[in-house]
């Protein structure tokens, strides 16, 4: 009768095993082959413009990672144009291979007849290396050996042909829809190549009747960048970085956000606090993946439009 038991209970610890692991097979099934490729747009509304302005569409990239061959992203984001944004900001890691310069201008260009920021990303420098994909849950990744470096010159070429503005590191003014558009951007803090700019004062002679708005812009959302650009007046703070945590459990969220940023606030429209103000801060949880991690589950890629609207008083 004992061994009767025992050999059950054998039966029903195999047979468990083999559920979760067939379980887990699908699921990275469906990560790998499904769900990285559900490209999908959020729109959110931000009050954060002065009482009477007119709105602002802005269209957020993220994380893009582009490997050549990705027809579906190329196709995607072309059909992004459709939109008619009235701004592009693009947070960075546009690539993943040293080839991939070519393609994603391609992706891109019917977004770049629009008037367009940018800052780096630590992809956009360097190629990712092949690695234990559950490292990225024990802390924020590093270069551990010297990493390949990618063209990045040519994009960011490219994109300064097109009248994008790099924001790598410092300011811009730009004068859209009845607005004056005050950026501040830094380099990628996951690099530690951030050095805070501020925001431009009005320039002598400048018709000081525009509305004005204060936007950060940075690839890494760290808590020492949120806080500069909260100091320094920011109304809005964009920023990717974080893949939304790539890999969540649904009904939680992510489990790693790969900086210090709260994992909650890893994907989404949150706000941030620092030094008595509370300003939004929208993180995108991105277009792509590492190419040596092609997963996500419970975090689909995306792009955001987010519409700045005037303040209710």
């Amino acid at each position: 009768m004992a061994d009767s038991a025992l050999a059950s209970a054998a039966r029903k610890s195999a047979w468990l095993a083999g559920g979760v692991a067939g379980a887990g097979a699908a699921a990275l099934a469906y990560g790998s082959l499904i769900e990285r490729n559900l490209f999908g747009l959020r729109e959110e509304t931000v009050r954060v413009l002065p009482a009477g302005s007119s709105p602002l569409r802005i269209l957020h990239l993220s994380d893009i990672h582009f490997v050549p061959g990705q027809e579906r992203k190329v196709r995607w984001l072309q059909s992004l144009a459709d939109l008619e944004p009235d701004l592009v900001v693009n947070t960075g890691d546009n690539l993943s291979h040293p080839h991939a310069v070519p393609p994603v201008l391609e992706a891109l260009k019917p977004l770049m007849r629009f008037q367009g920021v940018f800052v780096p990303g630590s992809n956009d420098y360097y190629a990712p290396v092949l690695k234990n994909p559950f490292t990225y849950f024990t802390g924020p990744s590093k270069h551990k050996h010297t990493p390949r470096e990618l063209p990045w010159n040519l994009l960011f070429t490219a994109f300064r042909d097109a009248g994008w503005q790099d924001l790598t590191n410092t300011t811009a003014l730009m004068e859209l829809g009845g607005l004056r558009l005050n950026f501040s951007g830094m380099d990628d803090p996951h690099l530690s190549r951030d050095e805070y700019p501020g925001f431009d004062d009005l320039p002598a002679g400048t018709d000081s009747s525009a509305p004005e708005v204060r936007i950060g812009v940075a690839h890494a959302p760290y808590r020492r960048v949120l806080n500069q650009f909260t100091d320094g007046g920011a109304e809005i703070i964009l920023a990717g970085h974080t893949h939304g945590g790539q890999v969540c459990i649904p009904g939680y969220g992510a489990l790693v956000s790969n900086c210090d940023l709260p994992t909650w606030q890893a994907r989404g429209l949150t706000s941030w606090a620092h030094g008595g103000r509370r300003i939004p801060l929208n993180v995108s949880a991105g277009i792509g993946t590492s190419r040596f991690a092609p997963v996500r589950f419970a975090c689909r890629p995306e792009a955001v439009l987010l519409t700045l609207a005037a303040r209710d008083s």
